[in-house]
């Protein structure tokens, strides 16, 4: 550290346990603000910059894009409110996770009819012989997404 209350971005990065080069795309996607450089070239960055990269990575697992960031984060920056967008971007992110675990639990439920039917095959199938659990499935679908899909109508019929 160069004094109390400036950071080197390397210094930066460590304390907030990204890399260095995350430092410097953040500051080129305008996540973090432009930072003074030093006479010898270093970039510089205030105290707060730990907070503002650690509010970044874990809205990051939340679902956000770095580019949704950039734009709530450079709103904040202008003295603008952006508590609103923040909302409906998380209202947004729930409702998409929730689809997703509800296609999981699709492909669970699939998975494991699946992994019965193998095992009555390979009940069946001669020692040393080729079950071709793997080829059973072209019967279903072409596509992950099909199985899936086949799937969650079969089990509703």
């Amino acid at each position: 550290m160069v004094n109390g209350t400036s950071l080197r971005s390397g210094e930066l990065a460590r304390l907030t346990g990204v890399s260095s080069d995350t430092i410097r795309y953040y500051e080129r996607l305008r996540i973090l603000p432009e930072s003074p450089r030093t006479t010898s070239g270093h970039r510089m960055f205030g105290r707060d910059s730990i907070q503002r990269v650690q509010i970044v990575q874990r809205a990051l697992q939340l679902g956000f894009s770095l580019a949704e960031l950039s734009e709530i984060l450079q709103t904040r920056d202008r003295g603008d409110i952006p508590c609103h967008l923040v909302l409906r971007m998380t209202e947004d992110k729930l409702r998409s996770l929730e689809r997703r675990i509800q296609e999981l639990r699709r492909t669970q439920r699939y998975m494991r009819q699946l992994i019965r039917q193998w095992r009555a095959k390979l009940a069946h199938t001669g020692s040393g012989k080729k079950a071709l659990l793997l080829h059973s499935l072209n019967h279903t679908a072409h596509s992950p997404v099909g199985l899936v899909e086949r799937f969650g109508k079969k089990r509703k019929a």
